[in-house]
């Protein structure tokens, strides 16, 4: 998973008088001058010393400091919601976040909004001469040599304050463009977005994604276009730079080749939604995506319809690794079928294990996957019958640890109700961290799954008021090494509207968690899983010490 889009405090030299040094005996025009410079330098150095040091990250020397995000930049998908569809965005940032009040907000993605975003309006400097309300004869805004105000984002929400989140439309259309967030100051530490589509599209179904960070690499495991699939890839640039995008697609025979899957330009403030299969030769199963740009960032995901058995979003994958998790795997889903790739030169030689209720264990029959150089593999699990120990995860190690081939991973999981089936698809993951949010949550609908990877692991699971009330709860939990730790009656009291749940690892882990959002359709046992994933809230700057002989070259 990338990290959001961050930007190192500024900060601002003081606005400082040169002393008057008139009086002093004998000093030339030149003399004076260098003696002020001199006299400045002291008093800009001298204020640089007084201030407070950000915190000094541990282990670094004193090196490197630790400063809050001061702005975060997130992209979503279109909705892909059809004609009769509807989604919901919800944003959120977390309390604690500090510095002036900030900005937060979401866009449809278009060339006027992300130039906008880009130059946050100003005031103007004067009201202009054809206003009415301008004194007589005031200059205008051009006449008075000043720049104009600068134009607004045209934003869908505005996120008011920490702490509450807020939740509205996307456009009501079946070509309904991507869209950004964006927030600044003490909203950006923590800041998320969240989408939330109920369509019937493809059958009865519920569709989620969490907005990700622009960038120039994602990896999606387990897209298809085989003959019951309709997978679309999108890519929004929501820069105001131009985008030239690459598809490179591996089936179980190797590196799909097309042209009409490289060179793909996106425009700055556009939207492209690409139908999967006009960019294979005849239908392919089981593939995986890699999204690469040349040039610029892009947001990207995968939207998935599987004739009637399941719609959702593929979650991008954790970067290749040798070992890869895959979290969220509910208690009650029927199968499960996973998808591994890799790009390497070099084959793959994993072993398998699951996450049970005493730790990790092997599943009979399926202790090991081969994965061929540039190629993917599969595995099918039956977990009604065959593993049954309630919610999961999946965890992929090399079989020799003298062997690490980085590989991604990707998971579906079936749930069955009444004969009618939904899908979600899942990824491989990557951990908390110090902390990570969910924006859109439901009283009644949610479930947290938490999966502590190497050691025994504590967090601190909190759900914030709703969007239109309630009270925040907070509670601590334990999850063993090994295991999948289902944790329900987390709503807050009272709640009114879509909530926030946000994760801090306290100690031990790493943990892995994901988000179940689930209602019963129709009879069709409708949900949608979204991973928690470390919300970078702070970032490493190297810590800089006055030192007037950089200045004045005497070193």
């Amino acid at each position: 998973m990338k990290k959001p889009t961050l930007k190192a405090p500024k900060l601002k030299a003081p606005k400082l008088r040169a002393p008057d040094l008139s009086g002093v005996v004998g000093g030339s025009r030149t003399g004076r001058s260098l003696l002020a410079g001199v006299a400045v330098l002291g008093l800009v150095f001298g204020v640089a010393e007084l201030r407070s040091p950000a915190t000094t990250a541990a282990g670094t020397g004193g090196s490197r400091t630790t400063a809050q995000v001061e702005r975060t930049a997130l992209v979503c998908p279109p909705p892909m919601q059809g004609v009769t569809g509807s989604t919901s965005l919800t944003l959120f940032s977390p309390e604690g976040g500090t510095g002036s009040t900030g900005t937060g907000l979401i866009a449809n993605a278009s060339p006027e909004n992300v130039v906008a975003a880009q130059n946050p309006a100003q005031p103007a400097a004067s009201a202009p001469a054809s206003d009415p309300a301008a004194p007589s004869g005031a200059p205008s805004a051009a006449a008075s040599g000043q720049p104009a105000a600068a134009p607004a984002v045209d934003a869908l929400l505005s996120l008011a304050k920490p702490g509450v989140p807020v939740t509205g439309p996307a456009n009501n259309s079946d070509t309904a463009p991507g869209t950004f967030a964006t927030a600044t100051g003490n909203l950006a530490p923590g800041f998320t977005a969240t989408q939330v589509t109920s369509s019937e599209n493809g059958g009865t179904s519920l569709s989620g994604a969490d907005c990700v960070p622009s960038g120039t690499s994602f990896w999606f495991a387990g897209a298809s276009t085989g003959p019951n699939r309709i997978d679309y890839v999108t890519l929004v640039n929501a820069d105001t730079l131009p985008a030239v995008v690459d598809l490179r697609m591996y089936g179980d025979k190797g590196l799909i080749d097309n042209e009409l899957a490289t060179g793909i330009a996106v425009a700055p403030g556009r939207s492209q939604t690409l139908l999967l299969s006009s960019l294979t030769k005849g239908p392919v199963d089981d593939l995986a995506l890699h999204v690469v740009t040349r040039s610029g960032r892009i947001g990207a995901g995968v939207h998935a319809i599987d004739g009637g058995k399941g719609t959702d979003w593929l979650e991008p994958s954790a970067d290749p690794a040798p070992s890869v998790t895959v979290p969220g795997i509910p208690d009650d889903v029927t199968t499960a079928h996973l998808v591994v790739a890799t790009d390497s030169a070099d084959d793959a030689d994993l072993k398998v294990q699951l996450s049970g209720k005493n730790g990790w264990f092997t599943p009979a029959g399926k202790e090991t996957i081969h994965v061929k150089a540039g190629m993917t593999a599969v595995l099918d699990f039956q977990f009604a019958t065959e593993t049954r120990e309630g919610a999961s995860a999946i965890r992929l190690t090399p079989s020799s640890a003298e062997h690490p081939t980085p590989i991604v991973a990707g998971l579906r999981v079936d749930r069955e109700n009444k004969g009618k089936t939904e899908a979600t698809w899942l990824s491989g993951g990557s951990p908390v961290g110090a902390r990570a949010t969910v924006a859109d949550n439901r009283a009644g609908q949610t479930k947290l799954l938490l999966t502590a990877v190497d050691t025994d692991a504590k967090v601190r699971v909190t759900s914030s008021a709703g969007a239109n009330g309630g009270t925040p709860a907070s509670k601590d939990v334990d999850v063993p090494a090994g295991t999948t730790v289902s944790v329900e009656g987390i709503d807050p009291a009272g709640a009114n509207g879509p909530y926030a749940l946000t994760v801090q690892t306290l100690g031990g882990g790493p943990v892995l968690a994901a988000r179940q959002l689930s209602a019963v359709t129709k009879d069709v046992p409708t949900f949608t899983t979204q991973q928690f994933r470390d919300d970078h809230a702070t970032v490493q700057v190297p810590r800089v010490a006055a030192d007037p002989g950089v200045v004045l070259g005497t070193r």
